[in-house]
């Protein structure tokens, strides 16, 4: 019986446990990609919004700076301008503009943490779940990037086939949204879910409540 040398099955093994992005982002699932250099967007034209995202966070820079100035919110000139989603589109509409990239993970450089400002990167959130929910796993992925070196994190966006829209150019809002933070070499691999809906409560909330099953996270 032919033996596999240990480093040839210590290989095989890392390519087995592997995280596939391309399963995800992929031009057959995504409108548009978009490499905005520090994160990439799987665009939906439908929906007007982000259906994954996805980057990789350095852990000797998250953290580093903190810089305080942020970037106003801005139309995103790569897409065609019938797709394109505006800050004004969110005015009285009842949900927060959602980062999809936080800017919290971005802020060692003002020309970086201003790419997260790209209205591609934002989705309608409901207020409480990102003021109050969604901010654990974005402070979760900072932490774990500071222990292991680098954490990488795919966002992504749920869409009901009938979805409520707001704003002039009618963007579509999620009925939830995840994010998958991971570490394939560290052997490390989280997953959260999120309803985007206001009926919870923020105090009684805990991050480990959103915990979920990666494999359940079926490419749509």
């Amino acid at each position: 019986m032919k033996t596999i040398p240990f480093l040839s099955l210590l290989l095989l093994t890392t390519l087995l446990q592997a995280t596939d992005l391309t399963q995800y982002i992929n031009k057959q699932n995504c409108s548009q990609i978009i490499d905005k250099q520090v994160y990439t967007i799987c665009y939906d034209y439908k929906a007007k919004g982000a259906k994954y995202l996805s980057y990789t966070l350095d852990g000797k820079k998250v953290n580093s700076v903190n810089i305080k100035k942020r970037s106003k919110f801005y139309t995103e000139k790569n897409l065609p301008l019938k797709y394109r989603s505006n800050p004004k589109d969110y005015s009285q509409s009842g949900y927060d503009k959602g980062h999809l990239a936080n800017d919290a993970s971005f802020d060692y450089d003002e020309k970086v943490v201003s790419k997260t400002y790209s209205m591609a990167n934002i989705i309608p959130q409901a207020p409480k779940v990102n003021q109050k929910t969604w901010i654990k796993a974005e402070k979760l992925e900072r932490l774990v990037a500071s222990k292991l070196g680098s954490v990488s994190v795919l966002n992504g966006v749920v869409y009901s086939s009938n979805p409520k829209r707001i704003g002039k150019n009618q963007i579509a809002v999620p009925a939830a949204f995840w994010k998958m933070i991971y570490n394939d070499k560290k052997n490390y691999k989280k997953c959260f879910y999120y309803k985007n809906d206001n009926n919870m409560n923020p105090k009684a909330d805990k991050l480990k409540s959103h915990l979920v099953d990666c494999n359940s996270l079926v490419v749509i």
